[in-house]
């Protein structure tokens, strides 16, 4: 299948887990990011093309903060080809604010390989 991504994306070397802000479940951790989306490791499937109102836990290298929030729609939901019981899941982020759109950038730089 040839690839449709048009920006790069970065392998995330952090454990980093994300929230459900409307649930305050744990959603999954990030696996990979990119400008315009991440890609998360979840323990069960997602619904596609469903919105999420997501935040990160964050560490004192890249903010003063202690969250960062993001929404942002499922694109794809695939399981893990190595381990079946866990799903990767790919999202588009629709919604940051500019401070945590900073935040992310540096995510991206620090932590992205």
């Amino acid at each position: 299948m040839p690839e449709r991504r048009h920006t790069p994306r970065r392998k995330f070397s952090f454990y980093m887990r994300v929230f459900d802000d409307d649930t305050q479940q744990t959603v999954g951790h990030l696996v990979d990011v990119s400008k315009i989306g991440l890609r998360l490791e979840t323990p069960a499937p997602l619904p596609l093309a469903k919105e999420y109102h997501l935040y990160m836990e964050l560490t004192p290298d890249v903010s003063n903060k202690l969250f960062m929030f993001v929404t942002a729609r499922t694109k794809w939901c695939k399981t893990d080809e190595i381990m079946p019981n866990l799903y990767h899941v790919g999202f588009e982020i629709i919604k940051m604010q500019p401070d945590d759109a900073e935040i992310y950038q540096r995510l991206i730089e620090k932590y992205g390989k």
